[in-house]
Formats: structure tokens, C-alpha cells, sequence
């Protein structure tokens, strides 16, 4: 089995090489990460310059892009086999409701996914990362879960994990994104040359947390398995747009 890893926190972040070791224990992996922290880049491509892809020492390989450049990348142009699997992680912090929005996490299984490889975006749901171990077991459990499976059409999941020993996880829910109060004002500052500048304020608390959203199941010690689609249509509203063609 063939998987390509990649993530969002770079190509030296303790998340991604907890899991090249987990997976590679049970697959060929080849890692073509950012050469940086790219956490919120979402589904963004670098399209006003040439991507350069290098080599460090561990053979991680790292792009000067983001996480959609890494997959694309490596999927169109390096690898010389189409991957089995794509999974992008592990995040360091949660990636659930609207974050997955933002998250280049997420945004490096989708390009997976929208290459037509099947794909997993993990994260680890704490700032604190204390048991990077946990959500690599659970990853390569759902790896070979799906080998079983023989997956033969793109899919597309987002794992949240709680950071907690293994032992102490609760079981695995199948949920649907929750959502989170709007974001917090952002923050001004000033430089010290006396320039005024702004911060991304912080995101906002969850909002719809109840029972069945990925924010419930991980509150509750389980892992959150959310699977995603790409198709962005308000199916709701077309006859109301129709409607107003009519007017």
C-alpha cells in the first residue's frame, strides 16, 4: 500500500512524524510537506510563482507552498504511482464545525480527494498536544480499516481525536460538523516603529455542540469520524433563485 502524507504545521512538526511512523510500519510512505507552518491556508494554490520541492535529512520532503501545493504536487507531478491513500496530519489542535473551512488539514486530504484518491484529515484536539501516540493509532487503524474495505471511489474523512491516552477513549462516533459563534474581534496593536497592525482574533466558542456533531463526540472522549463532500450548492435555496428569474 501506497500513502502519501502530508499536513499543514510543516514538514518538521511532531504530528506529522508520529504518524509517518505509525503508517509506515504497515504501508510505503512518502511525506511532501510545507517548508513552514501553514495552518489556515485552506484549499489555496500558489499559482504567481514556481513551487520548489526539496529533501531533508530525515527524507521527509518539503514544498515552499501549501498543503493543497504539497498533494497536488506530488500526485501530478513526483510520485510515479497514483498514492493508495492520502492523509493529511496529525493537526495539532481540533479541526471541527466551520474550521474545516479554513484548515489547510483538511484542505490536503481534499485536494487527495478531489484527485481521486480516497483521503483522511487528522487532528489532535488540544493545544496541549500530549498524545500525538493516540490519533497516530487511530489513523492507522482507519487506514487499514478502509484497506479492508477495498475503497474504490473518492471519499473524504476528518478525524478528531481527543488528547487522551488510547486506553482512555470512549469509542468512535460518526458525526456531522457542528458549528461555532462567529469569530472574536480582531486584535490591534501597534509596531514599534508605531504602526498599527491587526491579528486574526480568536475563533469563536461552539455553538451547535449537541449530540451527533463531531464538538459532542470529542467532548465526550470519542473519536470524531466526519465524512466530507466538496459540492458547495445550496440545494434549499435553487427553486427560491428560480423563482426570482421569473419576477
Amino acid at each position: 500500500m501506497r500513502i502519501l502524507l502530508s499536513n499543514d504545521d510543516g514538514y518538521f512538526a511532531p504530528g506529522i512524524e508520529h504518524l509517518a511512523r505509525a503508517l509506515g510500519e504497515i504501508a510505503s510512505v512518502t511525506v511532501v510537506a510545507p517548508e513552514r507552518d501553514r495552518s489556515g491556508a485552506s484549499n489555496s494554490l500558489t499559482l504567481d510563482r514556481p513551487l520548489s520541492l526539496r529533501r531533508a535529512a530525515n527524507g521527509f520532503h518539503y514544498v515552499n507552498g501549501t498543503p493543497t501545493d504539497c498533494v497536488h504536487l506530488a500526485v501530478t507531478g513526483m510520485l510515479d504511482e497514483l498514492p493508495d491513500m492520502v492523509v493529511s496530519g496529525i493537526n495539532h489542535g481540533a479541526n471541527m464545525g466551520d474550521d474545516t473551512i479554513y484548515s489547510g488539514t483538511v484542505a490536503a486530504a481534499t485536494e487527495g480527494y478531489l484527485l481521486g484518491v480516497p483521503s483522511l484529515a487528522v487532528s489532535l484536539c488540544s493545544k496541549d498536544g500530549a498524545h500525538f501516540e493516540t490519533a497516530a493509532r487511530v489513523a492507522r487503524e482507519w487506514v487499514e480499516r478502509l484497506q479492508r474495505q477495498a475503497i474504490r471511489k473518492p471519499l473524504l474523512l476528518n478525524l478528531n481525536v481527543p488528547d487522551v491516552p488510547y486506553e482512555e477513549l470512549r469509542g468512535t462516533v460518526v458525526t456531522r460538523l457542528g458549528k461555532r459563534h462567529k469569530a472574536e474581534p480582531v486584535v490591534r496593536t501597534l509596531t514599534p516603529r508605531n504602526e498599527t497592525v491587526y491579528w486574526v482574533g480568536a475563533a469563536g466558542s461552539a455553538q451547535d455542540a449537541g449530540e451527533g456533531t463531531d464538538f459532542h463526540a470529542v467532548a465526550q472522549r470519542c473519536v470524531s469520524v466526519t465524512p466530507l463532500q466538496i459540492d458547495l450548492t445550496h440545494t434549499a435555496q435553487l427553486a427560491v433563485v428560480r423563482e426570482w428569474l421569473g419576477r
